[in-house]
């Protein structure tokens, strides 16, 4: 598991700003993961930036004003920052996009995250992370949600106050009505709470209210809150259905919990109240499915599993 947060982001930004010359004018970020670093680094580097899409239709953003137009020849060394590069495909597209304005910038381009071997790609990066990864800007969207557990309390919507969690009608008006927190937008594999089973119609009527789509929801089946509070089981609770299946992620929002599921599970949880992720126990099955114990065997698996889809294809 290579997980790198925004604190992350900015702190190797920080620690290797010297790697990018200070001639450049203007910042372009690739949208939408390559927006965030190009601000921080506009900010740092002291420079205007825009998006790809601003830059091909003259337009910059300004302090205290947007899309205002610029003269080309105001700029003529420009920087396109990416977040990361894995296939690369995404900045062969990119190049490509630009291609025609060659003649008129120097166009430069930068990741911050990059892959092994493909340091070519790029004239600049900041670090080589390996397969697999999260990012904290885009784990929400990450198309391996479906094998991936989450919470719902403070992480799909907020928690109840103390004045409506009474097991009664002001708890069910909480769930039916909750504000929601971080939806993804991806399916989620199993959805894993500490809310009753009496509670399953009101949480899956606002679960399909908030689009979110899943392939299991396992509740705490007791019979009220009292029995709940007795058993005091949050941790093991979640940690039996991450454990029942081959997930490689689990959501949470209080940090004891997230500690208490890592534990027992020997697998990383991500931990909404700081976006850190917790993954001090490793399992060694968990290390070999993902390629942190011999790596070799994860791309002999790829290759094939690449292989027989193209087959299926076919």
């Amino acid at each position: 598991m290579n997980y790198r947060n925004i604190k992350d982001l900015n702190n190797i930004i920080l620690q290797r700003l010297s790697i990018i010359p200070r001639d450049f004018d203007l910042i372009v970020g690739v949208p939408r993961s390559g927006m965030l670093p190009a601000n921080l680094l506009s900010l740092y580097l002291n420079r205007p930036y825009t998006d790809i899409d601003s830059f091909l239709n003259g337009h910059i953003y300004k302090a205290g004003a947007r899309s205002q137009f610029f003269e080309s020849g105001a700029f003529k060394k420009v920087l396109v920052v990416d977040d990361s590069i894995a296939s690369g495909s995404a900045m062969v597209e990119v190049k490509e996009k630009l291609k025609h304005l060659e003649d008129k910038f120097d166009i430069k381009y930068c990741a911050v995250y990059i892959i092994a071997g493909k340091e070519k790609m790029v004239d600049y990066f900041f670090e080589i992370v390996p397969l697999p990864r999260y990012f904290q800007w885009n784990i929400l969207n990450h198309t391996t949600l479906e094998k991936a557990c989450f919470d719902i309390d403070g992480v799909l919507c907020a928690d109840p106050l103390p004045e409506q969690n009474d097991d009664g009608e002001k708890y069910i008006d909480f769930i039916l009505n909750a504000p929601p927190l971080f939806i993804p937008g991806s399916k989620i594999g199993t959805i894993v709470t500490s809310r009753l089973e009496k509670y399953r119609k009101e949480t899956e009527t606002w679960l399909a209210a908030n689009n979110i789509k899943y392939n299991d929801l396992v509740m705490l089946d007791l019979p009220d809150m009292a029995a709940r509070q007795k058993a005091n089981n949050h941790g093991g609770h979640k940690a039996k259905a991450y454990m029942a299946k081959p997930y490689v992620l689990f959501v949470e929002s209080e940090l004891n919990q997230a500690i208490e599921i890592n534990r027992i599970s020997k697998k990383p949880v991500l931990c909404t109240a700081n976006f850190e992720m917790i993954f001090e126990a490793e399992s060694f099955l968990y290390n070999l499915k993902s390629g942190k114990h011999l790596p070799f065997l994860r791309e002999f698996g790829l290759k094939v599993r690449n292989k027989l889809r193209k087959l299926l294809k076919g």
